[in-house]
């Protein structure tokens, strides 16, 4: 499929390695000009450089973070057309035993940060009259996992503004979403001891660019699990 993306622009949060990579690595793929962020400098580039990305080492859960990642996308490429927000998740911990000071942390990661990028990014959307927001977020917005309160709080934040915000710009030519996975082979469930069946990163990534894509046009406020079926709800 072609997913009519080649020559754009696009920056992708968090990117040197698990599901951001991936996604970054899909887009270039289909022809996106990549620009990527994470904290390690040296993960970074080396996840960079085999796909023509640029590497913008910088910790997107800092406020002006955001902002400094889009303008580097525009200093590179003059344009921006395509936003992947995305953050490391916060420890386990179950819903009693979290602290104040815990949730705020999360919420400033894993609901702030993807909030002020797609801000950040919207009024560059707006004037192309094309854009596309995909933010990578869990599967558990839609079946909260005991073991993951910080997660559960702070990414259903995210759902929800998400919901809210994707009316707003559906008459502009811009599209945002959420692709919610499951367990993936990465370094993050590795350190949270996950076991069974894992989907392949890779495959995820192919998700969030079809979600980036000129024929996801009418795709707009929709969580999309990759998850294997491990959502057992209906809604």
């Amino acid at each position: 499929m072609d997913l009519g993306v080649a020559g754009k622009v696009a920056i992708v949060a968090a990117s040197s390695k698990g599901l951001g990579r991936a996604a970054a690595e899909a887009l270039a793929a289909d022809g996106v000009k990549v620009v990527m962020c994470a904290r390690n400098a040296d993960e970074l580039r080396a996840a960079a450089e085999p796909i023509g990305g640029l590497a913008v080492p910088l910790d997107i859960t800092e406020p002006d973070a955001p902002q400094r990642l889009v303008d580097a996308a525009l200093a590179e490429h003059g344009r921006l057309d395509i936003v992947v927000p995305n953050a490391g998740g916060p420890p386990p911990g179950r819903a009693l035993d979290i602290t104040d000071e815990q949730l705020v942390a999360a919420f400033e990661a894993n609901c702030l940060a993807s909030i002020r990028m797609a801000r950040a990014a919207l009024p560059h959307l707006e004037t192309n009259g094309w854009g596309r927001i995909c933010m990578i977020s869990s599967y558990t917005v839609k079946q909260p996992a005991p073991f993951l309160a910080l997660s559960n709080v702070a990414r259903t934040g995210l759902w929800a503004w998400i919901k809210t915000a994707a009316a707003d710009v559906a008459d502009r030519g811009i599209t945002i979403n959420m692709a919610a996975p499951g367990s993936h082979a990465t370094d993050r469930m590795k350190q949270l001891g996950g076991s069974g069946p894992m989907g392949d990163p890779g495959d995820f990534g192919k998700v969030v660019a079809f979600l980036c894509s000129e024929p996801a046009k009418f795709v707009n406020g929709v969580a999309l699990n990759v998850d294997g079926g491990a959502v057992s709800g209906l809604l």
